[in-house]
């Protein structure tokens, strides 16, 4: 699985813990040239560091800001001269009833979870133009596909990420850019962490707990979806635990 892997230079965000850094490990070992974007700069050089990469293959991002988005991919294509995988991970899950009215929350969801990915597009779609060739890996979730109460705001800016990448797909064919949308159920990271409302935190931490796969589920159709020839392109791969209803 990991053909068509080795040197390929694959920026990530999200890249501190969970799947953005599983992913790192598994593209690491593959023979990938790895670039680490997230806002904890000292948990992605410890990673570097775990990964046998220089230091200048952490970057310090906050996915939100358009332009630090861009600083990070045109700091992968000055280490490496390209870049031939985006992949947008970073995201939140703040669960609750809307009728908690927790609107920072809602704010900073949309633009984690959409924005953060239309930056991750922007910064790199003008590279893979150029070059005629490139991938997208944007994370969507099941979330992203069936709906639960509690969960109104993160189920729009999952369903938005595969609403973008769809259109991003036809748009892109000129380019043979390829476009991919990994939507994993529950999955062991920090994820459940995002979820701040009172009673809520608790039943998602103990339903992670109790049912969750590991990240390396979620690295493995990344390496999957990376290793297909380029006339072969995995638009979209859901997955859960098999113990997991939703």
């Amino acid at each position: 699985m990991s053909e068509n892997i080795k040197d390929k230079v694959v920026v990530i965000t999200g890249a501190s813990s969970g799947l953005g850094a599983e992913t790192a490990r598994h593209l690491a070992k593959a023979g990938a040239r790895v670039v680490l974007g997230a806002r904890r700069l000292d948990r992605l050089q410890a990673l570097a560091t775990e990964l046998g990469l220089a230091k200048d293959a952490a970057f310090q991002v906050d996915v939100t800001d358009r332009e630090q988005v861009k600083a990070l991919v045109d700091h992968a294509v000055r280490l490496h001269g390209r870049i031939d995988v985006m992949i947008n991970n970073a995201g939140l899950m703040p669960l609750a009833p809307l009728e908690m009215l927790r609107f920072d929350e809602w704010d900073q969801c949309i633009d984690v979870n959409i924005k953060g990915v239309l930056w991750g597009i922007a910064a790199a779609l003008p590279h893979f133009k150029a070059q005629k060739s490139g991938q997208f890996i944007n994370v969507s979730s099941v979330a992203g596909h069936t709906i639960s109460a509690g969960g109104a705001i993160y189920s729009a800016t999952k369903y938005s990420v595969r609403v973008i990448s769809e259109a991003l797909r036809k748009e892109v064919k000129p380019y043979g850019i390829r476009t991919t949308v990994l939507s994993p159920g529950a999955v062991d990271t920090e994820l459940p962490g995002s979820v701040g409302a009172p009673g809520v935190n608790e039943a998602i931490a103990d339903y992670y707990q109790h049912n969750a796969i590991p990240a390396s589920s979620f690295a493995r159709c990344v390496l999957f979806a990376m290793s297909q020839p380029e006339d072969v392109d995995i638009n979209e791969i859901l997955f859960r635990p098999t113990v997991q209803e939703l």
